[in-house]
């Protein structure tokens, strides 16, 4: 339909991860390999899907954090990397378990495992993978980076149930979908941050920085990808522009757009999302509609917001190449709308 929003002023070129990218290349390189071996099972199904989704071109951001903020702090053993591969297992399940409750098609720009082997392969080899995660997280033998990561997949799975509860709840306040996105995506993102200083027996108050910088990243992060659905590009989402509106997802983009439209234009939003009356046609109009009222701008406006939360928690820390790295994925995080 070759809708297109302007999502940024286009003014700067797009912030890079690059330093992040160098400065853990070593580390991910062993990372990939404990990948690629832990996801191996003598069930010929299981590396088949694993490896189907692993190998889609996903960026690894979240074991890199891992990573960098665990060199941050003089580590030098190899758990951050054991570290660095269960949170790559469980962001992987995550999305295993996603598209199976989101009905996906695309991910990444690939068929989804769920189209390919089903729904209850999916959900199974997530399972597994959430298993070795865990396994991993053992070897390292830090019962407190086990308790961080453990705690997080739980509130992940707490995130999606209620996510799946306030599904296509109109009603749903904008603090309600802060809780969601806090949750399912966010959590992990802090877990990520944290146990690298934990392992590196960082103090409280560094470790308390890594976990605010998390959370924040995680909430900037989320809060693009719901702008993004609505102006991107498949490329950028790696999954269909419009993908929310169609499967009836309310995130904050509607939220903002039903509360300040008319009552006619709340008419359309019921319609389209509680009552699943979605197309093309509809999709243009939502975007229309969010245009009008800002709700997209003030999507990305909040995003922002937690970006500097995020950088302001790195702020007291001693200046190192991974802190001004870590500083540089909120700025790439967020320069996706540009």
């Amino acid at each position: 339909m070759g809708v297109v929003v302007n999502l940024g002023d286009g003014k700067r070129e797009a912030p890079s991860i690059k330093q992040l990218i160098d400065l853990t290349a070593t580390d991910m390189a062993r990372v990939n390999e404990l990948i690629l071996a832990r996801a191996g099972s003598d069930v010929e199904m299981i590396p088949e899907v694993a490896n189907h989704l692993i190998s889609s071109g996903g960026k690894r951001l979240r074991p890199m954090v891992t990573l960098a903020a665990a060199q941050m702090f003089g580590y030098e053993g190899d758990g951050h990397v054991k570290l660095a591969m269960s949170v790559e297992f469980m962001h992987t399940a995550t999305l295993l378990h996603d598209d199976v409750v989101d009905e996906s098609d695309l991910r990444r720009g690939r068929k989804t495992a769920r189209t390919i082997w089903g729904n209850q392969a999916s959900v199974l080899v997530g399972d597994f993978l959430l298993g070795q995660a865990f396994r991993m997280m053992v070897d390292v033998g830090s019962l407190e980076a086990l308790d961080i990561l453990s705690t997080a997949a739980s509130i992940i799975a707490e995130g999606e149930v209620m996510q799946l509860a306030a599904a296509k709840n109109l009603e749903t306040t904008e603090d309600e979908h802060f809780a969601v996105i806090k949750a399912k995506t966010a959590a992990l993102f802090s877990a990520a941050a944290e146990v690298g200083p934990v392992i590196a027996g960082a103090s409280r108050a560094d470790r308390a920085a890594l976990r605010s910088y998390g959370m924040n990243l995680g909430l900037a992060f989320q809060l693009i990808d719901d702008a993004l659905d609505y102006g991107g590009s498949a490329k950028d989402l790696g999954k269909n522009v419009g993908d929310d509106f169609r499967e009836g997802k309310v995130t904050l983009p509607v939220i903002l757009a039903y509360r300040r439209g008319t009552s006619a234009e709340r008419a359309f939003w019921k319609e389209a999302i509680e009552e699943h009356r979605v197309d093309d046609a509809g999709l243009e109009k939502a975007i229309g509609l969010m245009t009008r009222y800002g709700a997209i701008a003030d999507t990305i406006s909040r995003a922002r917001h937690f970006g500097e939360i995020a950088r302001d928690a790195l702020a007291p820390l001693e200046p190192t190449p991974q802190k001004a790295a870590l500083i540089d994925v909120i700025d790439f995080c967020i320069s996706r709308v540009n």
